[in-house]
């Protein structure tokens, strides 16, 4: 279907084309143009589909095991380990833990873990933490938590209270996901960073030539 529809816009840009070209013969560069950066655009949601027929152009391309969104590349690791030690395993593979600071990545994580999870208990460490300073949400890149796009699930942050194990260092790392379902997509849970969870891991995705 991708590519009826990517047939079906250029024929309508074609026959729009040449109406502009029939009645404002000076707009025809202008129009060319329009029509390569749609064109553009659009092929760099569908690079393998497109490969063929926009030669030169780049494409965002992750390794084996890692999944494409947007300019980014995701690793969802089911090695169980403590919000350091994962950090740790993040960086050796070139990337950290994951920063989900927009709805379209916090949606797409969302998704992915209903596919992973085992069940509800079965989280995964993001990159979001206060242990530098309690209240202060930190991500791993040192910018600040925006308070526009919060999610949190229910009552959390609760920094252990009402836990029925008592928490001494506090809960200052986050885990993420919901087995049974995230529709608003609030599945944050603020936990003991030395309690083992698996992880996501974030990276810049590479660019190769089609």
């Amino acid at each position: 279907w991708q590519l009826l529809l990517l047939l079906f816009t250029v024929s309508v840009s074609f026959y729009t084309f040449i109406h502009v070209l029939s009645s404002k013969p000076s707009s025809s560069g202008v129009y060319i143009k329009s029509i390569i950066t749609m064109i553009h655009l659009y092929h760099r949601h569908n690079c393998n589909l497109y490969s063929n027929l926009l030669k030169g152009d780049t494409c965002p391309k992750c390794e084996e095991d890692w999944e494409l969104h947007g300019e980014k590349c995701y690793y969802f690791s089911t090695r169980e380990s403590t919000w350091n030690q994962s950090r740790d395993d993040c960086r050796r593979g070139g990337g950290d833990l994951s920063i989900s600071s927009t709805l379209p990545v916090q949606s797409f994580l969302v998704r992915k873990l209903k596919q992973n999870m085992n069940d509800d208990h079965d989280t995964f460490w993001i990159g979001l933490t206060d242990s530098k300073e309690e209240g202060k949400w930190l991500w791993v890149d040192d910018s600040p938590l925006n308070t526009s796009f919060l999610f949190w699930n229910d009552t959390e942050p609760s920094n252990g209270q009402g836990s029925n194990v008592e928490v001494r260092e506090g809960e200052d790392c986050v885990v993420m996901g919901r087995k049974s379902g995230a529709d608003d997509l609030k599945c944050w849970f603020d936990v003991s960073c030395k309690i083992p969870y698996k992880s996501i891991c974030e990276k810049s995705a590479e660019t190769r030539r089609v």
